[in-house]
């Protein structure tokens, strides 16, 4: 089950990074500062709903690690294909469907302020902060939404490292401790590569008002590309 939920992960890894980076790529290397409305509100949309599967396919992966070192006689029987395929399909209609109204909340808005992006690509926070109106709602159901699913992923992935912590210290001996731990590194540092971006730059974006803006958009950066990127490489490695 952990190599088709990390198929799964890589294919949302592929397709956030083809949604960004060919636009960064143009940015810096020709100077290419424009992007069309709907072509914005497109990548903001894609960037924002494969983010949210890519912490579901993690989470995902931490529910198959707890099964196999907390109930291993029951691995094959709790994690069926089909309810494999059962929790991928739920991880990507979760994204799909919850970050389907973000576009729609910002197409019929004013942009009076400004209609140049202080970023690298378009996200819901950078749009937002160009509208004139009231955005409180808009901003409400981003922030409600964005807690319904990274941080809630979040929340359980530690809930059931927990639970496997528990279990294996009460293991007989120190070798089989090491050797149980041991299958959940990779684990872990994906978890640690995806999150500590994601959180800061949702933070930053959010609450720290006088952090510089080119850190606003490095961390950014980071968050968007650094995790595609190791996924493969920390996997890889330890297989």
């Amino acid at each position: 089950p952990m190599y088709f939920f990390l198929c799964m992960l890589s294919v949302a890894d592929l397709m956030l990074t083809s949604s960004t980076l060919p636009k960064i790529l143009s940015l810096f290397w020709f100077n290419d500062r424009e992007i069309y409305f709907e072509a914005c509100l497109t990548q903001m949309y894609l960037i924002h709903s494969l983010s949210t599967m890519e912490s579901g396919f993690i989470l995902a992966m931490a529910f198959d690690r707890y099964v196999a070192i907390c109930h291993p006689l029951k691995h094959s029987t709790i994690l069926t294909p089909t309810v494999i395929v059962g929790l991928g399909m739920f991880i990507v209609f979760r994204g799909a469907v919850l970050l389907s109204p973000h576009p729609f909340l910002l197409r019929w808005l004013s942009y009076c302020k400004t209609n140049v992006i202080s970023h690298t690509y378009c996200e819901f926070m950078a749009l937002i902060k160009l509208v004139c109106t009231e955005t409180k709602i808009r901003r409400a159901y981003s922030l409600i939404v964005a807690f319904l699913t990274g941080g809630l992923d979040f929340i359980l992935i530690i809930c059931s490292y927990v639970l496997i912590l528990f279990t294996v210290f009460n293991l007989p001996s120190k070798a089989a401790r090491l050797k149980t731990l041991s299958t959940c590194v990779s684990h872990v540092w994906v978890i640690l590569v995806f999150y500590t971006p994601a959180f800061f730059s949702f933070l930053t974006h959010r609450f720290g008002h006088h952090i510089a803006p080119h850190i606003h958009i490095f961390i950014a950066n980071i968050y968007l590309l650094i995790p595609p990127m190791m996924n493969p490489i920390i996997y890889g490695v330890k297989t």
